[in-house]
């Protein structure tokens, strides 16, 4: 097993009425968003890659979901079918996720909690998406009205939110995306800056690598059988409501800064911020290998790429990608 402290020091330094105003105003906004992978020749090594979209086509949004992901929250619902899930850190060393949704839209995803300052970055990645959230700092309230999406709260949608009444709270609010959006965006909104296609030449054959947090950690196992990386958190399998093991294709431990913000939870921790925008080295896990790699987003508007250690463009597996923000050494 791989740690991320270990191997870094060796390498080199539908929608209802009122829901259906939300999605005709976004798309009245001017938003645009190229066109994501398909199915097609880059995936059967017969043919070119295929890049993750650039912008420039009229899409309707992603709906991004903050997802929680503390111990009390687990079995999460609805996350085997997102495209992309993020993991960042946040106060007091836990762990948070960001579940992205394009080419299929779950019943229910949840636990929904709240949003950080460091999400608005990220998302800029996307044109106009739709942030489902519950709650954020009352100094944040005006970043989140400024920047370029939209949100949906319990409070300005309250018909797509429901609570299980066999969880506590806050652990038990659930989204319902068929109220927000009536059918998937499509492949076209994910402005990832992700590229799919044939596994490079080289890596090392891997069978599992762990991140750590300060309280949390994830580890993935590779499973022949699956042809997929097998998700465990805090040591236990990680599972769905439905009893599905969350299993993606790609996994990329982007080696980030991770700063203090200028916010703080109730019981005073600061807010960590996670930079985005910039460059430096990832580990990409596909089909029982690791790539080391290096990875660039020149701005906040743009996607991420990630280039092999000889500069090559470095193909994802086509599936579900986790990116995992690990701190920097």
């Amino acid at each position: 097993m791989a740690t991320v402290g270990t191997e870094r020091g060796a390498r080199r330094r539908r929608r209802g009425t009122g829901a259906g105003l939300l999605l005709a105003a976004v798309l009245a906004g001017g938003l645009a968003a190229g066109c994501t992978t398909s199915d097609g020749p880059g995936d059967d090594g017969r043919g070119s890659p295929e890049e993750s979209p650039s912008r420039g086509q009229d899409v309707p949004p992603v709906l991004a979901v903050k997802v929680d992901n503390a111990p009390a929250a687990r079995p999460q619902t609805g996350l085997d079918a997102a495209d992309v899930v993020y993991t960042e850190e946040v106060e007091g060393g836990s762990s948070r996720l960001i579940a992205v949704y394009a080419t299929e839209l779950p019943d229910s995803v949840g636990p929904v909690r709240s949003a950080r300052e460091a999400d608005l970055e990220l998302l800029r990645q996307f044109d106009r998406p739709l942030l489902a959230y519950s709650g954020a700092q009352s100094k944040l309230n005006p970043l989140i009205e400024q920047a370029p999406l939209e949100a949906v709260t319990p409070a300005s949608e309250p018909g797509a939110y429901a609570r299980d009444s066999g969880r506590a709270a806050p652990h038990n609010l659930y989204l319902r995306p068929d109220r927000i959006l009536d059918e998937p965006p499509g492949e076209a909104a994910l402005t990832t800056g992700f590229r799919f296609g044939p596994a490079p030449a080289g890596g090392a054959a891997r069978d599992e690598m762990t991140v750590r947090y300060p309280a949390a950690r994830f580890t993935f196992t590779w499973s022949e059988d699956r042809d997929r990386w097998l998700v465990s958190m805090d040591g236990a399998p990680a599972r769905t409501t439905d009893g599905e093991r969350m299993a993606p294709a790609t996994v990329v431990v982007q080696y980030v800064t991770v700063r203090s913000s200028a916010f703080r939870d109730f019981l005073g921790n600061t807010t960590p911020y996670t930079e985005t925008v910039g460059s430096g080295e990832a580990t990409v896990l596909r089909d029982g290998r690791a790539y080391e790699a290096d990875w660039e987003r020149p701005a906040a508007e743009d996607g991420t790429s990630f280039t092999t250690d000889d500069g090559e463009p470095l193909n994802f597996a086509r599936g579900q990608v986790w990116v995992v923000y690990a701190k920097a050494p």
